[in-house]
């Protein structure tokens, strides 16, 4: 018989939560438009003084005088992702991961991640989860529920900005929302990229008629119904793709989980409709590092130009408000939408619980002891 205070914990293996389900995209859209219906109520909460911190990072110098201390590289870091999520989730989470470019050099993720689910009144650990496909498939799930509220139903031609693993997984994702899609552009930088693309696509999408690499992010954009910006940029705002006004289809959805370069003015004017996972999170960050006044994030440049008095709040809309039926969302035909994604941990908190739950139903992983009796009490 096991001792009243006895502690332990599963451990799941990216194969445990292979079998659990990871990979099911239907099922994470489900789970992650469920967790937007919570931000919209407010049953959750963050790290931070205003409790809608996106997590802290751990960076390094760009010189050291020691010598087993890392230096800067890009995309060089560690982060911790906390937060709780209520309903029916009730749980804590903890994503931690590092994060090098150079891992591809050895054979590795450019991130590893691990998820630590934690009883939100005890504090007890229930489960330490390999995280990459979690994190990779509610990612990927999230800009979905955009499509679902916010895409017009007849969407047909697909731009992809950044031809990597999250644009693979988004579009399996477009798919699953819009199935009648034909056409797909895609622009990157490297060849080999490209053709992984050109080759994932015909692979998994026969219904795809038409796989396109196009030289410009303008060729990407026009006549698009769907596009989605997804690239690792860390050359500042030269690098960031571009979007001019001229170039978007009336109707448009563009989906941006990673920096981009927009025109305000239509934004201003109120000719494209600003949306967001978590309008606080951006506020947030605004108040940890200071204004933004470059573009980066699109949640970020909303914030700046909130304060600045250049967009009117109102006119900046959480998802969660529109899954809700509070915002009406789209209301024409030819609304063009802008939605932000800056990644919020209550969607791995989400997913990891679903995952975790139907692991302990199905007998996967290893129970691992923290004590029987804790030492200190």
């Amino acid at each position: 018989m096991s001792s009243s205070t006895e502690v332990d914990f599963r451990f799941l293996s990216e194969p445990d939560i292979i079998k659990a389900g990871a990979t099911d995209m239907a099922h994470c859209i489900d789970v992650m438009e469920d967790q937007f219906k919570l931000l919209s109520l407010g049953d959750y909460r963050m790290s931070g003084k205003n409790k809608n911190s996106h997590g802290a990072f751990l960076d390094f110098p760009e010189s050291s005088p020691f010598p087993n201390m890392p230096v800067a590289g890009p995309d060089r870091r560690f982060m911790a992702m906390c937060s709780y999520l209520g309903g029916s989730y009730n749980m804590c989470g903890l994503k931690w991961y590092g994060s090098n470019v150079n891992n591809r050099e050895k054979g590795l993720p450019r991130s590893i991640l691990t998820l630590m689910l934690n009883d939100p009144d005890t504090g007890v650990p229930l489960a330490l989860m390999s995280a990459n496909l979690i994190s990779s498939y509610r990612t990927a799930a999230v800009p979905a529920v955009g499509v679902r509220y916010l895409a017009r139903k007849d969407v047909r031609t697909v731009g992809i900005i950044g031809p990597g693993v999250m644009n693979k997984t988004t579009l399996r994702s477009f798919l699953m929302e819009r199935p009648d899609i034909e056409t797909v552009k895609v622009k990157g930088r490297g060849r080999r990229s490209l053709e992984s693309y050109v080759d994932y696509v015909h692979q998994n999408f026969p219904s795809i008629k038409n796989v396109v690499i196009v030289d410009t992010e303008e060729e990407a954009i026009r006549d698009s119904d769907l596009v989605s910006v997804a690239t690792n940029e860390n050359g500042g705002i030269e690098t960031y793709p571009r979007v001019k006004r001229e170039w978007v289809k009336p109707g448009a959805l563009i989906c941006a989980p990673s920096d981009l370069y927009a025109d305000r003015e239509p934004f201003i004017e109120g000719e494209w409709k600003c949306v967001t996972d978590l309008y606080p999170m951006y506020e947030d960050w605004r108040d940890e590092i200071g204004r933004f006044d470059v573009c980066g994030t699109l949640g970020n440049e909303w914030v700046d130009m909130v304060d600045y008095g250049m967009l009117p709040r109102e006119r900046v809309v959480d998802l969660g408000d529109i899954v809700r039926g509070v915002d009406p969302g789209r209301t024409s035909e030819d609304d063009i939408y802008f939605f932000s994604i800056g990644g919020i941990n209550t969607e791995d908190v989400s997913w990891g619980t679903t995952i975790y739950r139907k692991a302990v139903e199905m007998g996967l992983g290893q129970e691992l002891e923290l004590w029987d009796t804790p030492a200190l009490a």
